[in-house]
């Protein structure tokens, strides 16, 4: 057998050695070749940044904003209505479920992937409409927008934006869109057709507003809209100048007066102006009628936003919708409203072909699983990325969305599934919240 020569020792005599046979060689010879055991991995280069640092969850974003946004914006953003139990139900909802996990299972294979509508998504989560959000975060609308499309994650445009809803698409062509209607069939008509030509394809019908819930909190803390420069509102904003330069100077120096520019077919008055205020007549007027019209002259998908009863589900569904999301607008119309989550198995087990959706009081990973697994196909959040853009734009946007997703992927690990679709009602047990 051949051996290799090394070159002398200290000790003068050149030692022999084993023959070594190199990894071609040892294939070929049928000998198997051990692999290099990895002991350490590359440091990822999806470093955060360093002013994100203390960004680790959801709730954080709230906690910083307070500090950043002057009393009557974050309250505008984070209140409910009347005693906040619409809000607190939506959210303690979630803690009323434990978890059983499933272990000694092959996890490597996990994916978050889902498909909605045809459009396949990176999580099954997106951004729900957020009304005024240009007036917290500077072009909020957009920055939102961006963020959704990098994170190729949906994002729908609330009828009460102050920024134009074809330049939201411009910059997002995957963007949704969600309409305030009256009981008005023609102003419906002429707003679904400049959705549909700016190139929109799904709709969403908002069906719990048919007047403005009693939001107490806006009263207190001098929030108005239209906007009124009283003493109060003068004093917060000149005690919080990151927001007032950044945000309110910044849009009037750069893009004039915001408008209402999407609740109507025509662009709407100044969100500050004391002489006309947006056009909210008719919405108590809302009926099935219009949502028949609506789906027989709307081409796209169709969803409508705010149902809670099953009943009202089973009708939308007669009304040919493609979808519901089942919602309490965060807690801020309905005070007392049961919590879409307490209702989610009930609707999921009759829905057939329908998309359930969820949103109102989602802020981690494991909520996400656990309304899938109660049957939902998809989940909304507002408050936590509308908190994220005024932190940190459309790259504060991408941090919070990156944080729930890699919730999701590790909590997939921990609770024993490779595919969203393998969740269920088993993984849970009904666990109420303890004094």
């Amino acid at each position: 057998m051949a051996t290799l020569d090394r070159p002398a020792s200290g000790l003068g005599a050149p030692e022999r050695t084993a023959p070594t046979v190199g990894g071609a060689d040892a294939a070929a010879a049928g000998i198997a070749v051990p692999q290099a055991i990895v002991t350490s991995l590359k440091r990822s280069d999806a470093v955060t940044p360093y002013r994100f640092r203390d960004l680790l969850a959801l709730d954080d974003f709230e906690r910083h904003a307070r500090r950043l946004l002057p009393p009557m914006i974050f309250q505008y953003v984070s209140g409910g209505v009347e005693t906040g139990s619409a809000l607190a139900q939506s959210r303690g909802a979630y803690a009323d479920y434990a978890l059983v996990p499933r272990l000694m299972r092959d996890t490597s294979a996990r994916d978050t992937i889902t498909t909605l509508f045809g459009q396949t998504y990176a999580a099954p989560f997106g951004i729900g409409p957020l009304g005024g959000a240009a007036f917290i975060a500077y072009r909020g609308d957009l920055v939102l927008a961006e963020a959704a499309r990098r994170m190729n994650l949906p994002m729908c445009l609330s009828a009460s934006s102050l920024i134009k809803l074809e330049d939201v698409h411009a910059q997002n062509p995957q963007a949704w869109f969600q309409g305030y209607l009256p009981g008005d069939q023609n102003r419906i008509d002429r707003l679904l057709d400049r959705v549909e030509a700016t190139g929109y394809r799904t709709f969403v019908v908002t069906a719990d507003t048919p007047t403005l819930g009693n939001r107490e909190h806006n009263i207190r803390s001098g929030f108005s809209m239209p906007i009124k420069v009283t003493p109060k509102v003068a004093w917060q904003s000149a005690t919080h100048p990151r927001w007032l330069l950044g945000t309110v100077a910044r849009t009037f120096l750069k893009h004039g007066a915001p408008h209402f520019e999407n609740t109507e077919a025509e662009r709407g008055p100044p969100m500050m102006s004391q002489g006309a205020v947006r056009n909210t007549i008719a919405r108590d007027q809302l009926s099935w009628k219009n949502l028949e019209a609506i789906r027989k002259r709307w081409s796209g998908n169709l969803l409508v936003k705010g149902l809670l009863a099953p009943e009202d589900v089973d009708i939308a569904r007669e009304c040919g919708v493609d979808g519901v999301i089942l919602s309490t607008h965060g807690g801020r119309q309905l005070d007392y409203a049961v919590a879409p989550l307490d209702v989610l198995p009930e609707i999921a087990a009759r829905k057939g072909g329908l998309k359930i959706i969820v949103d109102s009081g989602i802020r981690r990973g494991t909520d996400v699983i656990k309304a899938l697994a109660l049957g939902a196909d998809f989940v909304l959040l507002g408050r936590p990325f509308m908190f994220a853009a005024a932190l940190g734009g459309a790259a504060g946007v991408e941090h919070a969305m990156r944080i729930l997703k890699e919730e999701l992927n590790r909590d997939m690990a921990l609770i024993g599934v490779n595919r969203l679709s393998e969740l269920n009602p088993d993984f849970l047990r009904r666990a109420p919240r303890r004094a």
